[in-house]
């Protein structure tokens, strides 16, 4: 029989500590116990297995921050924790409201210890007893993941293979890909049974819900959902759910589409995405067959019809790329591409050129990255990427060369003054450089509501040229020198000619920033 929460606090060696449940005290009541565990760490989530009772003298919540504190109990809850039990006292005289409305919300339960008892003592006399509790469930699980094994051998698919393991642990059991679709499903035969067992239980009490991750080959490829009902052994189900890991894998690589180096290329971009240490994005860049070394762009495409876009996208990237990744995740499309060719520049100008070639979408955003040097600069690439994005939308500017207004391709080279601008400079040293250089030219547009500072830029933006700049304002080639006269005159003369060219070019590129 399963060792529940209630049981343990009920135990001598906790009992003396005078536990009371702050939070989730519904859910302590059939909360099942896999482990307990002590620890002061407040980053401990992705060390633990889920099932545990963790334990904490909560020295180290005293001295965090009420956000921390908040996302301690949320990443515990989401890593499947059982309960958390925080000894209070002179560090931490009472558990703070906003972890307490957060294991609520979480189904967590929380609890205070409002005594002092020795942590070593309640694992020895707690853990004994599970130890031994959980001979039985190793047996159990082993022979469901034997006769997963035998299925899988004689050919049976992922709904049959599931369906060993649904009527093992009774409950129901869900394979999902990394992006959250279904692969294959199963419910136990005694389901209807235990549906009509569980209908007098809440809702959110009717069933616990355990995930699992199925990583091929040391990546993440697919996630099994265990829905355990209220009453079953939780304990037994996680186990069995752990001990069948290999089978699925097996059973993904042999039938899952995408391969193992499309589901490696997602795992690289999720990884770029969170800023991962170079050895790791060396790793999957393996994996996913893209040279580490190589030398490649980023690319960040924002629409709410990323499944009509994404096919075309990665048919351009298959011609006009050596080696690409592609990822999905919200409203962002993420991609990779490894430029071919001994000149990666023109390579990145083609792929521009593609790209702004694909079918215009409504409120479709594309952004390409700057060249990175390998794998490991790729999250930079990817992060100016993204900025470009927002400078190009604060900007209210679309690139030359777009097909049409619904489905800007924005370079990110176009952007690289305001980038550096942004990542250098605070607003207040962008604001006095402007002053300093265009502060006559400022005054006369705020004075007489006139338009200088944009026929200077437009001007110096077109390379000096002022029969281009003309077409661009749409003025008369005549009325742009009277303009370009009056700019002169503020600013102290033609810059052509002062080596002020420069400076008046950043200036009037930081003014838009503002």
């Amino acid at each position: 029989m399963s060792i529940r929460l209630e049981d343990v606090l009920n135990h001598p060696t906790m009992a003396a500590a005078d536990p009371v449940i702050r939070a989730a005290a519904r859910a302590a009541a059939r909360t099942q116990l896999r482990w307990i565990h002590s620890s002061e760490i407040i980053d401990i989530a992705p060390l633990l297995a889920g099932g545990e009772l963790l334990l904490t003298g909560g020295e180290a919540l005293a001295q965090a921050s009420e956000e921390r504190q908040v996302n301690y109990v949320r990443q515990l809850a989401e890593r499947g924790v059982a309960a958390v039990a925080i000894e209070t006292g002179a560090a931490l005289p009472s558990l703070p409201s906003s972890m307490v409305a957060a294991a609520e919300a979480a189904g967590l339960p929380l609890i205070e210890l409002r005594g002092v008892v020795p942590f070593v003592g309640v694992m020895q006399a707690i853990n004994s007893m599970l130890v031994s509790d959980s001979v039985s469930q190793l047996r159990r699980a082993d022979e469901a993941s034997h006769a997963m094994a035998v299925e899988l051998a004689h050919g049976g698919g992922l709904d049959r293979i599931l369906a060993v393991l649904a009527g093992i642990i009774n409950a129901e059991v869900t394979l999902t890909s990394i992006d959250g679709a279904t692969l294959a499903s199963a419910t136990p035969g005694q389901a209807e049974a235990s549906a009509a067992d569980a209908s007098a239980v809440g809702p959110q009490e009717q069933a616990r819900l355990i995930r699992i991750d199925v990583p091929i080959r040391g990546i993440l490829a697919a996630q099994l959902l265990l829905r355990v009902p209220a009453g079953e052994d939780e304990n037994l189900a996680r186990t069995a759910g752990n001990r069948s890991v290999d089978i699925l894998a097996l059973a993904l690589l042999q039938r899952m589409s995408p391969g193992l180096k499309e589901v490696a290329g997602a795992a690289l971009l999720r990884a770029i995405d969170s800023g991962s240490q170079a050895w790791r994005l060396q790793q999957l860049a393996s994996a996913a067959g893209i040279p580490p070394a190589a030398t490649l762009v980023a690319i960040v495409i924002r629409s709410d019809m990323l499944q009509q876009l994404r096919a075309p996208v990665e048919r351009l990237l298959t011609r006009g790329a050596q080696l690409s990744a592609t990822y999905v995740d919200n409203a962002e499309l993420l991609a990779v591409a490894v430029l071919p060719g001994d000149n990666p520049r023109e390579s990145r100008h083609a792929l521009l050129a593609g790209l702004r070639g694909l079918p215009a979408l409504a409120d479709t955003l594309v952004a390409v990255g700057p060249l990175a040097a390998g794998i490991s600069e790729a999250p930079w690439s990817l992060s100016e990427a993204r900025l470009t994005l927002e400078l190009a939308d604060a900007l209210g500017r679309s690139p030359a060369g777009a097909t049409g207004p619904h489905c800007p391709v924005i370079d990110s080279e176009a952007f690289a003054v305001e980038r550096l601008a942004v990542g250098s400079l605070d607003t207040g040293q962008r604001r006095n450089f402007v002053r300093q250089q265009l502060g006559a030219l400022l005054d006369h547009d705020a004075q007489r509501n006139s338009r200088l500072l944009d026929t200077l830029a437009t001007w110096l933006d077109s390379g000096c040229n002022t029969a281009q700049a003309a077409r661009e304002l749409h003025v008369e080639r005549q009325s742009m020198h009277q303009r370009l006269q009056r700019i002169f005159e503020l600013c102290g003369g033609d810059p052509r000619r002062t080596g002020r060219l420069a400076a008046l070019h950043l200036a009037t590129r930081l003014a838009r920033l503002s």
